[in-house]
């Protein structure tokens, strides 16, 4: 199927830069699942944890942040495109990537450094250190930034492959000895519950990228069989995924389904392709223009991330912690995603200077889908 598409990018006309609506639709459902599979997470007692709609509600949760990391790699793309449709230097390329990296890196200690201080004197010194899955983005773009010496065309075969041995080689990752190496490096690699460690995780990035190639160089009247195509891989992944992952054997000497299993890494990344497919029909045909609270949340994820971690772990509401039913637990999440949207609003409609993130830190340059 790559091949395929790959064969009729290159024939595809360059495109004009714009935001695609679809992702902003994407990237807003993963925030609303994110918004409920934390509060359900922070609130819910520890008697009910094993119940039905907590571990449905935990499950879904966990698609949020590969959707991110996946969406993540496709902006990047974006940019790696555009710097090479501009004929940029090999060396400026890899420095832009560099610079997109380190952003996100000051973004992921200043957050730290936000929850260190708000929690004080209570915060441990250790948690700002701590692995998130802004440090993950960060690394990951770090380690993939070679990708913007590469053509357009051979970065889709780079991300599939690079994607690949992230996800293969996470059980073997978990296998090296936990004194062997120091502590902060395990939770930048090794897979771990935990952390956003850059096995498995990274491998979402790597995939984007591959994704994002792919968006950049197909015309406008093809993209209906591109997102066919996606939704019939995405089925396929989830299914053979689920298959392979309840085979009595497997061929590494240990795996955890939860923490490092490939299995699981192609079931998520199905269901974001398939979730793609959707997104891209319902805004293309109409359904999805205009004003949306979904779109909305879209926008400002990085902000609706930011404030609600603060509010949900923080201790604004620790009263709360672990102590509140299924059903109170859905009318808090329900409250912070009314009140996200407010919040998304009023950035995107009023830009108060206080809730400019990039007026806290140097933003790069934007591209499409970012």
């Amino acid at each position: 199927m790559i091949e395929t598409l790959t064969i009729e990018a290159r024939k595809a006309p360059k495109k004009k830069s714009a935001r695609l609506p679809f992702l902003d639709w994407s990237r807003g459902l993963a925030a609303a699942i994110m918004l409920q599979g934390h509060v359900f997470h922070s609130f819910v007692r520890p008697e009910l944890r094993e119940s039905g709609p907590y571990v449905i509600s935990q499950f879904i949760g966990g698609i949020a942040p590969a959707i991110f990391l996946f969406l993540t790699g496709v902006t990047f793309a974006f940019l790696m495109h555009g710097m090479e449709r501009r004929v940029t230097s090999a060396r400026d390329r890899v420095i832009t990537a560099l610079r997109r990296a380190g952003y996100l890196g000051l973004l992921a200690f200043a957050f730290r450094i936000q929850l260190f201080l708000f929690g004080a004197p209570h915060s441990p010194a250790a948690d700002l250190l701590k692995v998130d899955i802004l440090n993950c983005m960060g690394f990951a773009i770090v380690t993939m930034a070679g990708f913007a010496v590469l053509r357009t065309t051979q970065r889709i075969h780079a991300g599939v492959i690079v994607g690949l041995l992230i996800a293969t080689l996470s059980p073997l990752i978990s296998l090296i000895p936990q004194e062997t190496i120091s502590k902060l490096l395990r939770m930048y690699l090794a897979p771990d519950g935990n952390y956003f460690a850059y096995f498995p995780w990274a491998s979402f990035v790597a995939f984007g990228v591959s994704a994002g190639s792919i968006l950049r160089l197909v015309k406008e009247d093809q993209m209906h069989r591109v997102m066919q195509w996606a939704a019939i891989l995405g089925f396929g992944l989830i299914i053979s995924g689920q298959y392979f992952s309840n085979l009595p054997y497997s061929l590494y000497p240990s795996v955890d389904f939860w923490i490092n299993s490939p299995g699981l890494i192609f079931i998520k990344l199905g269901v974001i392709l398939v979730l793609l497919a959707l997104t891209f029909l319902w805004t293309h045909h109409g359904a999805g223009h205009g004003w949306s609270w979904v779109r909305q949340l879209g926008t400002t994820s990085l902000l609706v991330y930011w404030v609600h971690i603060e509010l949900v772990y923080g201790r604004w509401f620790g009263f709360w912690k672990e102590n509140l039913t299924i059903a109170q637990c859905a009318l808090a999440a329900l409250s912070l995603i009314v009140a996200m949207i407010g919040l998304s609003y009023v950035r995107t409609n009023w830009q108060l200077p206080s809730l400019r993130l990039g007026d806290v830190l140097p933003e790069p340059r934007r591209v499409s889908g970012d």
